[in-house]
Formats: structure tokens, sequence, C-alpha cells
């Protein structure tokens, strides 16, 4: 497992993974996804979770969302986008100001610094800006960087991420699905 996994719940981690099965058809366009449901079982997102198409912050307050998100950015070849998105999101829950500066220099390190290994595509400013808030780490110091992150996932991959072949078969089941047990 790469080294910035471990910014990932636990919980994330393991429904990415099953999801990754469905959304199989994006790596292997010659293996049929359905055919692989049947062998694994894989829980349909709720009528709830289906609510993803509402807002980009309604497909990452989701689980199931998010993990199916996770899995479309892999295959996008942007999967670090997410993972320094909620690195941050984890870095501003931390409790311990006296953890603040090792958590901090690994997501720059991670994540910011120029070549890193995951490098997130910011503007130079951002990262300087970025640089600087790290000389005296407080919770906001990853704010605008996340917030540009943010913003170039929900205008250029979530689009794409509905209008991926299987979202658009995720949805198909659900709604065969829903009126099935409406005939019932």
């Amino acid at each position: 497992m790469c080294r910035g996994h471990s910014f990932l719940p636990a919980v994330c981690l393991e429904r990415a993974k099953e999801v990754k099965v469905l959304f199989s058809s994006f790596l292997h366009r010659a293996v049929n996804p359905s055919s692989l449901h049947k062998t694994v079982k894989l829980s349909l997102p709720t009528s709830d979770e289906m609510k993803w198409r509402e807002s980009f912050d309604k497909l990452l307050s989701s689980k199931n969302g998010l993990a199916a998100f996770q899995a479309f950015l892999v295959t996008e070849f942007s999967e670090e986008n997410i993972a320094f998105y909620l690195a941050c999101e984890d870095y501003k829950s931390t409790k311990s100001s006296a953890k603040l500066p090792e958590k901090a220099k690994k997501i720059f390190e991670e994540f910011i610094e120029n070549d890193a290994p995951r490098e997130v595509n910011i503007d130079h400013e951002t990262r300087d800006i970025t640089k600087k808030n790290l000389e005296q780490p407080t919770l906001s110091c990853f704010s605008l960087a996340q917030d540009k992150i943010y913003t170039l996932m929900e205008k250029d991959s979530y689009p794409r991420f509905l209008k991926s072949a299987a979202y658009q078969q995720l949805t198909g089941r659900l709604a065969n699905k829903i009126s099935q047990q409406g005939e019932l």
C-alpha cells in the first residue's frame, strides 16, 4: 500500500475495495462488472446516497459516494487530490497542537512540495503561501491549498464522475431495484 493511504480512514479504504470491483469497468473494459457483482457481496447504495448528483458535498459526505469517487479518481490518475483533501480534513481534526508540526510536515512532503510523491496540482503562489504557513502550523495552514483542490475536483472530476459509465450503471441498477420493490 502506498504511503499516502495512511491518511485515509480504514472504513473508506475497505469500502473503496468493494466499490473497486463495481468500477472495474474503468480498469478492465473487457470485464463485465455485473458478472463480478454476482460473485462479490456488494451493498448497493441507498436512494439517499444516490443524491450524490445533487452536490459534490453530498457525494463526499456519503461513505459509499466517497469510496466510489476515490475508485473513479484512481482510474483518472488523480487519486492524490482526494487523498490530499482527506488528509487536510484529518489534520483539521487534530486535537493536540503538539502534533500539528509533524502532521503538517508529513502532508507538505507528501502532497505540496515540488516533486512530492503524490504532488497535487496547485499554483506556485498557493504552494509558497502554504509553505510559509508551516512556519507556525495552525489548523488552517492548508486551507488555501485544500480549497483549490476541492474546487478542482468539484469543477473537473465530479462532473466526469457523474457522466461515467460506472456511475450510470450504478444508478440504473438502483432504479431497477426500486421499481422492482414497488411492483411487489
